[in-house]
């Protein structure tokens, strides 16, 4: 049997704890230290036009880096089948400008009437999602020049703002094109009947004159 100086052993425990101590501070020091700057790059990718998209955000809200993000239920803007403008549990839906809302609802219950149901098929989107939209887009038109005519950039879309809706059935779009201007609701462009936004000074002068396509619209200049 071999005998142990306890002095000894405590004085062996004693230098591991300190080391130890050491270890994590430098630990600290090191990560103290490294730019912010590297952990953006480090941490982030490009969309088309090279603005930076946070990708942890793919199934979030999507912010642009840089920018401010209203506030939001999370989600990416991804529209269940079967999501109606009364469904607030989906992002899509809960994200979207409230006045918007409350004129949707109310067309929605009129509509009802007439036995026409209002789906969604697209409502607020994340800035991630609209990107990847405006990438496939690119895919399958050969341009952006082309996909332009259907897809704009997120820093410009009004759903990443919560502004807009793209409704079906095709009836429940052929309801509220006849209709819209007692909501305030509008068609916007005309190679996209689905699409609506909120013009409230349409219930007293009508709808604008809508753009062909979104490359007319003043604001996809941005």
């Amino acid at each position: 049997m071999t005998l142990r100086n306890p002095a000894a052993t405590r004085g062996r425990r004693t230098r591991l704890m300190i080391l130890a101590v050491l270890a994590v501070a430098c630990a600290a020091l090191v990560a103290i230290a490294l730019p912010a700057s590297d952990l953006t790059q480090r941490h982030s990718g490009s969309g088309v036009f090279g603005f930076e998209i946070d990708p942890s955000d793919q199934g979030g809200p999507g912010q642009l880096l840089g920018t401010r993000a209203r506030p939001s239920l999370g989600g990416s803007g991804h529209v269940p089948d079967g999501t109606t403008v009364f469904d607030d549990d989906v992002p899509a839906v809960g994200n979207l400008d409230p006045d918007l809302l409350a004129a949707l609802r109310e067309a929605a219950d009129d509509a009802a009437d007439d036995h026409v149901g209002f789906h969604v098929n697209s409502g607020w989107r994340s800035a991630a999602y609209q990107q990847q939209l405006l990438n496939e887009a690119v895919s399958q038109y050969g341009s952006m020049e082309e996909a332009s005519r259907w897809v704009a950039t997120p820093e410009t879309s009004a759903h990443v703002s919560g502004d807009a809706i793209d409704l079906g059935p095709p009836e429940s779009a052929e309801w509220l094109a006849d209709h819209g201007d007692d909501y305030g609701l509008c068609q916007i462009y005309r190679n996209e009947p689905w699409h609506f936004e909120l013009r409230t000074e349409a219930a007293d002068d009508g709808c604008p004159e809508m753009y062909d396509d979104p490359t007319q619209d003043p604001r996809m200049q941005q």
